[in-house]
């Protein structure tokens, strides 16, 4: 398997595999694009964020500043919102389905790095150079969901349809659909309602 099937994969790659170093540059070079051009520029926004991303759906957009690990490894669907200063480390793939929200500070981890210290350590090749061994998890949020200001979201997480993260929360195990949660770790607070009615309709 090359490093890049690995990463995908889950297992344990060599994130300075040549591949993948093209990989994150090119993002990198894309987002410092996206990042400095002008809300007077939404056509270019829109092209940029589909040259960023793996999938790009209808009237997707995100508020400036954006970071990306790869891009190619986040599917997003129609009326995804990104507030200011999201971060998605898409090292494995990030599913985001259709009108899902962001408030500004949204972290996406998929990486997870080993538990032992002696398997985190750094490792020096043949020719001096160095590389340290990583894996990820997938991360899917479903139609509909809104994450609030400052949510940071780990590897291996499914957020469901519909369901709301309170803002400050830290995502490290699934939430249902249809649920208020919310804490560090995030946890279900309680069944969303027709109480949650606002009468917008």
């Amino acid at each position: 398997m090359t490093e890049r099937e690995k990463m995908l994969a889950g297992r344990l790659y060599d994130p300075t595999d040549e591949e993948l170093t093209k990989l994150r540059l090119n993002v990198r070079r894309l987002c410092e694009r996206y990042n400095a051009s002008s809300c007077d520029e939404p056509e270019l926004r829109a092209e940029l964020l589909r040259a960023i991303l793996g999938k790009c759906g209808e009237d997707a957009y995100m508020e400036p500043d954006i970071r990306f690990d790869y891009g190619c490894n986040t599917f997003v669907g129609k009326n995804f919102f990104a507030n200011y200063n999201c971060v998605i480390l898409d090292v494995a793939p990030v599913h985001i389905g259709d009108d899902v929200m962001f408030g500004p500070n949204v972290t996406i981890a998929t990486p997870v790095h080993p538990l032992l210290a002696r398997e985190r350590k750094m490792r020096t090749r043949g020719d001096g150079s160095k590389y340290d061994l990583e894996y990820a998890k997938p991360i899917t949020i479903e139609e509909g969901a809104w994450l609030a200001a400052g949510v940071i979201v780990t590897g291996g997480v499914t957020i469901g349809k519909g369901a709301v993260i309170g803002a400050g929360s830290v995502v490290t195990r699934d939430i249902p659909a249809g649920v208020i949660a919310a804490g560090v770790p995030c946890r279900t607070i309680r069944p969303l309602s027709e109480k949650d009615d606002m009468g917008s309709l």
